[in-house]
């Protein structure tokens, strides 16, 4: 609490001590609209919540990959993965569980309902078809329903709005790596499209890490395929359908120190189709829409017998599907009100099974089909007074068919502080996750009378901008209390049992637009801690959450044809825990420091010539105890537009 009240200070003597600009200029500049804090369209000068947003444009600069890639750069968040690329990933917002987070994808929820704690596993999104990544921190339940307990990672792929466009890409590089993406997105009449298709894979590393003697590369290949459709009738009607495909291959090890395993693989298909309609009445002051979405994943992990483990084999199948229906409506009719409204529901089903040998015999566990729905009903107002004062307000009440009703709310002022080109902004809100189908009806470890996990959350923060708007400082303070957990009774039964809290401060500085010169920096002070009295780690940190995070993006464009850009990444030493030791033991894993370099060149305006550099200095590091990650790795790739 100290270092956030010295940074306070700071941070007012900088406020107060430059010199302010026209606010109308900052204003312009921060005009951009964002869609997830609100569900509706606001200008980014007019929230309270805190907000990061990504684009494209970000994205092709660093040359960056994947989603886990562009998160771990962003403030608030954490990033583990077990093994490197295409291994399973997991993101923390500000100290929360992975299972605390939302992810949603072009407005499709994207949480596995197979998966026991119901987390996202974001090692099969690539970054080739996205327009923007919104990422909103703390609660979010009062417009989202179950799962945005922490925060909302909402990510947007490209529609086609103008002429035709087409594109080719290519690149390789380090450990066997290839990448192809051919893209299509235009307007023909009344139309719009966009066709997106990605296949890229590895030779891979060894998950397990090298340095304890593992040598078996553990490679993976991913397909993806996204396309989107709208039809416009005039101004007042639109349709809309969309089709994702995924289907990826990896190779795993076991989850030991000494893991190396030959034939561990790990297979996922997913399909998410999703159809609508929008509507702009009376002289657009009534939007409304509906949608509907389907979702179906089916995963299979399978291990044979082998040299390495000659005793050992298993054989694991999921299959999850979540079929949701959404009506938002959006109305206009009271001067300075934005009032949002709807219903939704969705359910979820869910079957799994799992066999294996060992030394100790076999064993089996099967969980048979199961469904369970929740309905929610949201109303939330945006106040606008005298374009200065903003406020939004919202309650949302769900009726799960287990556990029954939930309640949550949230409220978000900001003051535009014309005269010094400054935001004071604040919001205070409550979250639920609802208990996984895995935890109410698994035949062994299961309980039917689960509560939802609850979560309630505040942050404050002060944000300046100088040059217009081109320069920003900010730093927010954030405070979130996790209750009524999942955790475990003697019986090794779910029970709402675990407590946890985290606490700390995020700084963020940009500067974009000066002489082809830009940057961004944040960094994140995260402080956590397990309140639940009757467990072993009473008192000690959350494991896998860094208490100190920083990242530092240089870009410097030189007479529009050379780009270059220059990412620092540190991450400070953060608990984990060795489970293959009995009993399970706390481990500090040392702090790093990443540096990364990628530089692009416009031949012709039609041809571009990439290449990076990542982990320039070769440093060996763990993002989780004795799983790899990359060394120093180099790749090259062309760009052809048209």
């Amino acid at each position: 609490m100290k270092s956030f009240i010295y940074s306070i200070i700071i941070f007012l003597s900088l406020h107060f001590s430059l010199k302010a600009q026209q606010s109308d200029s900052v204003k312009t500049t921060l005009s951009d609209v964002v869609i997830t804090a609100t569900k509706t369209p606001t200008p980014f000068y007019e929230l309270g919540s805190s907000v990061s947003v990504i684009t494209s444009q970000e994205i092709a600069r660093q040359q960056l990959q994947t989603v886990v890639d562009v998160l771990r750069e962003e403030p608030g968040l954490s990033i583990i993965q077990q093994g490197g690329p295409a291994k399973l990933s997991n993101v923390f917002i500000r100290g929360g569980n992975p299972n605390h987070t939302l992810v949603i994808v072009d407005g499709v929820k994207m949480n596995d309902a197979s998966s026991p704690n119901n987390a996202f596993d974001f090692s099969t999104l690539n970054t080739n078809d996205i327009d923007r990544i919104e990422i909103v921190r703390g609660p979010q339940s009062t417009l989202y329903g179950s799962d945005a307990v922490a925060g909302i990672i909402n990510i947007i792929t490209k529609q086609g709005i103008n002429k035709p466009r087409f594109s080719l890409m290519g690149e390789t590089g380090s450990n066997g790596y290839y990448r192809g993406n051919f893209s299509a997105l235009g307007t023909i009449d009344v139309l719009n499209y966009s066709f997106n298709f990605t296949r890229n894979g590895s030779e891979g590393i060894p998950a397990s890490d090298a340095k304890f003697g593992n040598k078996i590369n553990n490679g993976y290949n991913l397909s993806a395929l996204n396309s989107l459709l709208s039809y416009n009738i005039e101004q007042f009607l639109k349709f809309d359908l969309n089709y994702k495909y995924t289907k990826s291959f990896s190779s795993l090890d076991q989850d030991a120190k000494l893991g190396d395993d030959p034939n561990f693989t790990y297979n996922v298909e997913e399909q998410v189709f999703r159809a609508g309609v929008k509507s702009n009445l009376f002289d657009n002051n009534l939007q409304s829409q509906f949608y509907a979405s389907l979702i179906r994943r089916t995963t299979r992990n399978l291990d044979l017998v082998d040299q390495y483990h000659p005793n050992l084999s298993s054989d694991s199948y999921n299959y999850s599907q979540r079929i949701k229906f959404d009506w938002q409506n959006t109305a206009h009719f009271i001067k300075n009100n934005l009032i949002t409204f709807g219903i939704e529901t969705e359910t979820e089903e869910a079957n799994t099974t799992y066999f294996s040998t060992s030394d100790y015999g076999p064993y089996d566990s099967i969980f048979p089909h199961q469904s369970n729905r929740t309905t929610g009903l949201y109303l939330q107002d945006q106040v606008n007074i005298e374009n200065k004062f903003f406020i939004s307000a919202g309650m949302r009440y769900d009726d799960n068919q287990k556990f029954g009703g939930v309640t949550t709310f949230r409220i978000a002022p900001a003051y535009f502080i014309n005269s010094l080109g400054a935001k004071l902004k604040m919001s205070y809100g409550t979250g639920f996750k609802a208990p996984s189908l895995f935890y109410l009806f698994d035949p062994t470890w299961g309980n039917p009378d689960l509560k939802p996990e609850t979560s309630k959350g505040c942050d404050a923060g002060l944000e300046k901008y100088f040059a217009g708007g081109n320069i920003s400082v900010g730093l927010t303070y954030f405070n979130i209390l996790f209750e009524d957990m999942f955790g475990y009774d003697a019986n090794y039964k779910e029970v709402n049992i675990a407590k946890a809290s985290s606490h700390g401060f995020e700084v963020t500085a940009s500067a974009q637009n000066l002489d082809n010169f830009s940057f961004t920096g944040n960094y994140t002070f995260t402080e956590t801690k397990d309140e639940s009295e009757s467990s072993s780690d009473f008192g000690l940190p959350l494991i896998r959450r860094p208490k100190h995070q920083a990242s530092l993006i240089i870009n410097y464009n030189f007479n529009k044809e050379f780009n270059f850009n220059l990412q620092v990444q540190y991450v400070g030493a953060r608990d984990d825990k060795d489970f293959s030791t009995f009993p399970v033991s706390r481990v500090m894993m040392p702090d790093y420091t990443l540096v990364n370099f990628a530089a692009s060149y416009q031949l012709l305006s039609y041809l571009e010539f990439t290449g990076r550099i990542e982990n320039l200095f070769d440093k060996q590091y763990e993002e989780v105890l004795y799983y790899g990650t990359l060394g120093r790795s180099i790749y090259a790739g062309v760009n052809v537009m048209f």
